[in-house]
């Protein structure tokens, strides 16, 4: 029997990873798997060797200050494939833990198949990776078909596959009237999945939903949660004591929910790709202390937090950063948008154009599913 290690670092990891298992559990019914995981993956009966939540840190000082366990858990997770003797690796985004772990790994033993999934944005920081990665990874599967011309050039076997997020999904439609006021529209917020994310971004959010109701009365919010941070967003929530504010974590719900919003509020990150596949108008916010945001601010060469914004190298979906994530911008951008809905509609067009040039050109988890196939066979 065929063995895959499953390694993510974060709940987008976890999610990510689900699609391409899904379909190799479609065409495969014979691989043993084991993971560092998270619900997603647990859906699916793959048992991971500790919480996700246990390594989940964002930031630079968050890391510094957690390097001793950070280090204790890399060598652990090393430990554990090494011991599980896996046919391949697949390791997904968070590069500062799994791929210092798939590192490791291919040391100690180099006929494990290294196949990573979500290129490192060497586009953004840190160019010469690449070559590092040449000596511990056999294959990258890449999200966005510019970043080939990185990994070609050091001869990386590398594949364009897509995001899956950008996939179109099946709608069950769910009865709703039990969460939302059919009666008022939605707007969606995404306070992020990390909880060091939410800790800073949910307190503005909650103050930009008292300035909203301050002045309408026409709106639902609903905060779409992780089954990490749920429980405590719903306990920030209950202190506002607002009846017209939900917290939802279930995914089906989640999408449909999105899908019939009228406007998004989200952090910077992979769910702004959600939000644009389902064609609602949104900003950008985000927020970290200052020590952190420096460094950023230092290594990165990208103007821009967004995919869709870096792509076209213009602010097509608005970033509030920093100083400028505060309720009152956020209130005052999103006021503006709706009360003028041919930008709305002017934003929608730009982001399709712009999702036109990174879709896979079937699902990005079939196409990812077959490269990691293909290191089974051979």
């Amino acid at each position: 029997m065929k063995k895959i290690f499953i390694l993510t670092g974060e709940p987008s990891g976890d999610k990510l990873a689900s699609t391409v298992i899904t379909k190799l559990q479609q065409n495969h019914s014979d691989i043993e798997y084991l993971s560092v995981g998270g619900f997603h993956l647990k859906k699916l009966g793959v048992k991971s060797i500790y919480d996700l939540k246990e390594i989940t840190y964002i930031g630079f000082t968050s890391v510094i200050l957690n390097l001793f366990k950070i280090r204790n858990k890399i060598n652990k997770t090393v430990n554990e494939i090494i011991e599980f003797n896996p046919d391949i690796l697949f390791s997904v985004d968070s590069p500062d833990f799994t791929l210092r772990v798939a590192e490791k790994v291919k040391s100690i033993n180099p006929n494990i198949k290294t196949i990573h999934y979500v290129a490192p944005q060497v586009w953004v920081w840190r160019e010469g990776r690449v070559k590092k990665f040449k000596k511990f990874l056999d294959h990258v599967l890449l999200l966005f078909n510019f970043e080939k011309k990185y990994f070609d050039k050091e001869n990386i076997q590398n594949t364009f596959v897509g995001h899956p997020l950008l996939e179109n999904k099946e709608n069950i439609k769910t009865n709703l009237s039990n969460i939302i006021d059919e009666n008022k529209k939605i707007i969606s917020l995404f306070a992020g999945s990390r909880t060091s994310e939410t800790n800073i971004l949910l307190p503005i959010l909650i103050d930009f939903i008292k300035l909203m109701n301050e002045k309408f009365n026409e709106y639902n919010f609903i905060f779409h949660a992780t089954d990490q941070n749920i429980d405590f967003i719903k306990d920030e929530v209950k202190k506002i004591n607002f009846n017209n504010v939900e917290v939802i974590s279930d995914e089906k719900i989640k999408s449909q929910i999105l899908s019939s919003s009228v406007f998004a509020v989200s952090k910077s990150g992979t769910v702004s790709l959600e939000i644009c596949n389902a064609k609602i108008p949104s900003i950008i916010v985000y927020k970290m202390n200052f020590i952190n945001f420096f460094i950023v601010k230092f290594l990165v060469k990208t103007k821009f937090a967004n995919i869709i914004n870096i792509i076209n190298q213009k602010e097509i979906i608005p970033e509030l950063i920093q100083k400028e994530c505060n309720s009152k911008e956020i209130f005052r951008s999103v006021v503006y948008f709706l009360k003028n809905p041919e930008l709305m509609k002017k934003q929608i067009l730009d982001v399709n154009n712009t999702l036109k040039e990174i879709k896979s050109k079937t699902s990005s988890s079939s196409e990812a599913s077959a490269v990691v196939s293909s290191y089974l066979s051979s």
